[in-house]
């Protein structure tokens, strides 16, 4: 038995955020090495300029749209332009978010509530969005970009690991929503080396991120990219409401500070 077309998307169509830098490219990356055409979203155009350039070269489609998470008119119009372009939708990464280290003493309830809306909102509207169209493939899959932070305890992440926590559970809630049509599933990363990560890292940091790393090493975006791969793919037709925890084997931070 030849269990490697299992990993295949030929002929499927999958929506990218934060397609432009980082695990959101890599992800657009192997999908279209993988078979499928993509529609690539973020706020900046020459970023997603550039990916649809590079799936062009693998010989797959891609379509530009650039477009902020937080602005819930502009994502149904990207959902509906991607479907209409590429004819269907098989897969939703909800890859956009973040934030950085935070004081609790110092934040206000707004900027708490922002991290939430930031990290959590526009993943439940994309997939509230999506959710008709993936229900016409065949095999229809949502996949979260969440966090290690989600689970670890730690100082100052009480935004990004509070908004990421709600995150993960969310994908275990609406994979129970949207079962059996539409499977959702979530990649928890740890420590990933992108440009955002990169200016934290001098060489003494890095070092010792790795030596409390079980794996002694840090994540790539190619790592992250083949755990998406899989979830998307039909390797993965019996899984759903699963987070794949990606973190070299750590079972608490890594960061020195």
């Amino acid at each position: 038995m030849d269990l490697t077309t299992h990993f295949r998307l030929d002929g499927k169509a999958a929506l990218i955020t934060g397609a432009g830098r980082g695990i959101g490219r890599g992800i657009a990356l192997a999908f279209a090495a993988a078979g499928a055409n993509v529609a690539l979203l973020s706020r900046t155009r020459s970023d997603l300029d550039e990916v649809a350039t590079a799936v062009a070269r693998l010989n797959r489609k891609a379509i530009v749209l650039p477009c902020d998470v937080a602005d819930g008119e502009a994502l149904s119009k990207a959902v509906e332009t991607a479907v209409g372009e590429l004819g269907r939708l098989d897969v939703l990464v909800n890859n956009a978010g973040g934030a950085g280290p935070n004081d609790p003493l110092r934040t206000t309830p707004e900027q708490f509530l922002k991290a939430l809306e930031w990290n959590v909102v526009p993943a439940f509207a994309l997939s509230r969005l999506a959710v008709p169209h993936l229900r016409r493939s065949e095999a229809g899959s949502i996949i979260n970009i969440t966090s290690a932070a989600a689970r670890y305890a730690q100082r100052s992440f009480s935004n990004y690991g509070t908004a990421k926590a709600a995150l993960t559970q969310l994908t275990r809630l609406l994979a129970q929503d949207f079962a059996p049509s539409i499977r959702v599933n979530a990649i928890a990363p740890g420590p990933v080396v992108t440009d955002a990560l990169a200016k934290f890292l001098t060489e003494e940091v890095r070092t010792a991120m790795e030596k409390r790393t079980p794996l002694a090493r840090l994540g790539t975006v190619e790592d992250i990219a083949a755990a998406a791969l899989f979830l998307a793919s039909p390797a993965s037709s019996w899984m759903t409401g699963k987070i794949l925890e990606l973190d070299g084997g750590a079972e608490a931070t890594v960061w020195p500070l």
